[in-house]
C-alpha cells in the first residue's frame, strides 16, 4: 500500500519517523510532505522515504494547499496520513474533492480541550473518507463522546525503540560537581512558550510550576537540586530566558543544561523525574519509565495511560505546586519503593511501547481504513 504522511517539522516529531521507518520495513511505500530543513532529512533518506518539500502555513493557506494538491496528484496514495492539527486542516481545505481516505494520527489532547480546534477538526471531517488515531485513552473518550463512531476510530500509542543497554551513570553528577548523597529532581521537556490566545499564561510543560514546587520544599531538603534538561522551542527563546530568571530566584540549587543529546545517560543519575504538562499525551514519562527512573506526572490527558498510581509511578494535579511538592517529597521518603514501580513501568511498557507494535497496529489499521473507505464509497 502507498501512504503520503503530512508532517510539519523535519526537526522533531522523531515518533512520525519511527512510523514511516517501520512500515517502509513491512514492505510499504512511503511518502512524505515535510519541509527540508531540518536535522532529520538524512534520516528519512536513508530509511527508504520519498520526500517531497512542502512547507505548512495558515498565513499562506492559498499556497500550501496548492503544494499539497500538486503532491498528492504525483505520489497518487492510497492513503494519507497527517501527523498535526496544522496539517490535518490543510489536507482538508485542499482535497475536499479528492476521493481518497485520509487519518489523522492525534498527536495529543490539546487541541480538544479547546472548543474552536475541536470543532474545527470535526466540522472540517468528511464522513466518508475521514479516520483518527488516538494515541491515547482520553483523546479516544473524547472523539467517541463528540459523536465519531467507533469504526472510525484506531487507538495505539506512539512507540519508542526498545534498546536494552547500559546507560552510563555519574555523568551528570560529575558535570554538576554532585554526590550520591545529593537528591536530583529532574524535567526533560523543551519550553514552549505560553500561547496567549489560549488563555495560557505559563508555558504549556509546567516548568514554572515544577520551580514553584521545589521552592516550597528546599529548605527541608537542602541538599535537593532541580535540574531541568531542554531549551526553547521554535521562536520559544525570550520564554526561555524568562523561566531561567524565575527559575534562579526562586530556587537555590537550580540548573538549566539547555538541549543536549545524551539524555538517557543524564537521566540515570536522576532520584526522579516530574512531566507536570498542562496537557500531554503520553510525554516525557514514556521515556522516562522505559529508563526505570521513577516517574511524577500531572493528571492530564494519555499520563494515567502508563503512570499509575501505586504501581508505575506517581500522578499529581495540573496546575499545583502543592501537589506536585508532595509527590517530591513521598519519593524522597521512600526511594526503595519508587525505583521499584519504575522497574515494573519499565517491564509494562515493553511491550505496549514497542515501535514495531505500534506500526504493526498502523499497518493493520490502513487495511481497516481502505476496506471500510470502500465500504462507504459502494454504498
Amino acid at each position: 500500500m502507498k501512504s503520503l504522511h503530512l508532517v510539519k517539522t523535519s526537526t522533531g516529531a522523531t515518533w512520525a519517523f519511527r512510523v514511516m521507518r517501520d512500515l517502509v520495513q513491512m514492505g510499504e511505500d512511503v511518502h512524505v510532505a515535510m519541509p527540508v530543513d531540518g536535522i532529520l532529512v538524512q534520516q528519512y533518506k536513508d530509511a527508504g522515504i520519498v520526500i517531497h518539500e512542502l512547507n505548512y502555513s495558515m498565513k499562506s493557506a492559498f499556497s500550501t494547499i496548492s503544494k499539497i494538491r500538486e503532491v498528492v496528484d504525483e505520489v497518487k496514495p492510497d492513503i494519507i496520513h497527517s501527523h498535526f492539527v496544522l496539517t490535518t486542516l490543510l489536507m482538508r481545505m485542499a482535497l475536499r474533492k479528492h476521493n481518497i481516505a485520509r487519518v489523522f494520527e492525534v498527536p495529543g489532547p490539546l487541541h480538544l480541550e479547546h472548543a474552536i480546534y475541536q470543532n474545527a477538526d470535526l466540522w472540517t471531517a468528511q464522513k466518508k473518507r475521514d479516520f483518527w488515531i488516538p494515541t491515547c485513552q482520553w483523546s479516544m473518550d473524547k472523539y467517541k463522546a463528540c459523536g465519531i463512531d467507533d469504526s472510525r476510530l484506531f487507538l495505539t500509542y506512539y512507540g519508542g525503540d526498545l534498546v536494552d543497554r547500559e546507560y552510563q551513570k555519574g555523568v551528570l553528577r560529575n558535570e554538576l560537581g554532585l554526590t550520591d548523597k545529593d537528591i536530583i529532581v529532574g524535567m526533560v521537556a523543551y519550553m514552549y512558550a505560553p500561547k496567549k490566545y489560549l488563555g495560557e499564561k505559563r508555558g504549556l510543560k509546567g516548568h514554572e510550576d515544577l520551580i514553584d514546587a521545589v521552592a516550597m520544599i528546599q529548605d527541608k531538603y537542602p541538599n535537593m537540586h532541580l535540574v531541568f534538561i531542554g531549551g526553547p522551542w521554535v521562536g520559544a527563546e525570550k520564554y526561555e530566558q524568562e523561566v531561567i530568571a524565575y527559575g534562579k530566584e526562586k530556587v537555590r540549587n537550580v540548573h538549566f543544561l539547555g538541549t543536549r543529546r545524551n539524555v538517557p545517560d543524564l537521566y540515570q543519575d536522576f532520584d526522579m523525574v516530574v512531566h507536570p504538562s498542562h496537557s500531554e499525551n503520553l510525554g516525557g514519562a514514556a521515556e522516562s519509565l522505559m529508563l526505570a527512573v521513577p516517574t511524577i506526572a500531572s493528571n492530564v490527558g494519555g499520563f494515567p495511560d502508563i503512570v499509575i498510581p501505586g504501581k508505575t509511578g506517581y500522578l499529581s494535579e495540573p496546575f499545583n505546586p502543592m501537589s506536585i511538592a508532595k509527590a517530591i517529597e513521598k519519593v524522597i521518603a521512600n526511594p526503595a519503593e519508587a525505583k521499584q514501580m519504575a522497574e515494573y513501568g519499565k517491564a509494562y511498557l515493553h511491550d505496549l511501547l514497542n515501535a514495531k507494535k505500534t506500526s504493526k497496529d498502523v499497518y493493520d489499521f490502513y487495511r481497516l481504513i481502505k476496506e471500510r473507505f470502500d465500504e462507504n464509497n459502494t454504498r
